[in-house]
């Protein structure tokens, strides 16, 4: 079964959430377990409400749906760069429940150089302290995937695309995980992928943001889903981001309002 398989998120869903551990590196809870239904079985990352720790500006209670809008919205776009996820109850109540993704070791996305330029196939993202008073340049890859990942990141206004979320597989796909603070109606991009600021969008992700548009503006599954999961102003200011950016045609740039780097970036 491939991660776009439908019936990753049946079993997600229907089946039987077995805690195997904790992720003690997450900021909120969030439980690695086996998952199985009707002779299947997957590992999964399970993150109860009860274990999230309210944020001023994103109520308690609202990262994990947010997760699962962001799953759909991947979906949407026809890129699948969100791991399947589902909105369930689990053995600490309800949460969001997502598939299990192995990253793929020795793939380098991200990276620090002692030069004022990044050499091709590197963007920059910005110069970083590394102590005693020394800096370093710090870039990411040229890469397809992780560009289709910045515009998405614009459309669904993610405030901590750190490398850390970063999931690159043995078999050449990249998805992007943890998706809690996302959707908020105010501005709040922050993000490790600038590279392309000010760039002007591919062919691709203009075709993409056009369905988007579509699927944003007429009721249906997208509409009928996000409106369950987020707030009515966070969904219409999810369609004025994707209007903005046809409008621009262009990659966002940081705003200068709001930190444009999460912190620690990895």
């Amino acid at each position: 079964m491939t991660t776009t398989d439908p019936a990753h998120a049946d079993l997600l869903a229907h089946g039987e959430l077995t805690v195997r551990g904790r992720i003690r590196d997450a900021s909120n809870a969030a439980l690695y377990c086996t998952v199985a239904h009707e002779g299947r079985e997957a590992a999964c990352v399970y993150k109860p409400v009860a274990g999230e720790r309210p944020l001023w500006d994103f109520p308690d209670g609202t990262l994990a749906r947010r997760e699962v809008a962001a799953y759909e919205v991947s979906r949407a776009t026809g890129w699948d760069l969100v791991p399947p996820t589902v909105l369930r109850e689990g053995p600490y109540g309800e949460g969001m429940c997502q598939l299990w993704i192995e990253a793929a070791p020795g793939t380098e996305l991200l990276a620090l150089v002692d030069a004022e330029e990044p050499e091709p196939g590197w963007k920059a993202i910005g110069f970083a302290e590394t102590g005693e008073g020394r800096t370093a340049l710090l870039v990411h890859a040229d890469d397809a995937r992780l560009r289709r990942l910045a515009v998405l990141d614009a459309v669904i206004n993610n405030a901590d695309r750190k490398g850390g979320h970063l999931l690159p597989t043995a078999d050449g796909r990249l998805y992007g995980i943890d998706h809690g603070v996302t959707f908020n109606a105010e501005d709040k991009l922050r993000t490790l992928l600038w590279g392309w600021a000010g760039e002007p969008l591919t062919a691709e992700a203009v075709d993409v943001l056009q369905g988007l548009q579509r699927a944003l503006e007429a009721p249906g599954h997208l509409t009928g889903t996000l409106a369950a999961l987020i707030t009515p102003a966070e969904l219409d200011a999810t369609r004025a981001r994707v209007d903005a950016l046809l409008a621009s045609g262009k990659h966002p740039e940081p705003g200068g309002e709001w930190p444009a780097i999460p912190w620690p970036p990895v």
